[in-house]
């Protein structure tokens, strides 16, 4: 699998902005098959920086209630990446 469709796009939220200021960590919306593995190898690759440590998260999609009945949104994977001390990735 390509770093391209593994790495799908960093979540910015003021809970994880803090996180990448104050513990070196950064979410990412992932590929829901791909392994800690290759999310490791996919942000050294993209990003150019040393990766100390790799969590990961499945989210059910919740299910609304539409109109015309009830809709589940799609199952997704979050990745929680820590990076050494000394990098930095710049999302901005």
């Amino acid at each position: 699998m390509h770093d391209i469709h593994i790495i799908k796009q960093p979540i910015l939220t003021e809970k994880s902005t803090f996180a990448m200021n104050e513990q070196k960590k950064y979410s990412f919306l992932v590929a829901r098959e791909a392994s800690k593995d290759e999310i490791r190898k996919a942000v050294e690759r993209l990003y150019k920086v040393r990766v100390t440590g790799v969590n990961t998260q499945n989210r059910k999609g919740k299910a609304k209630r539409m109109r015309y009945g009830v809709v589940q949104e799609t199952t997704t994977k979050k990745a929680t990446v820590t990076l050494h001390a000394d990098d930095v990735i710049e999302l901005f």
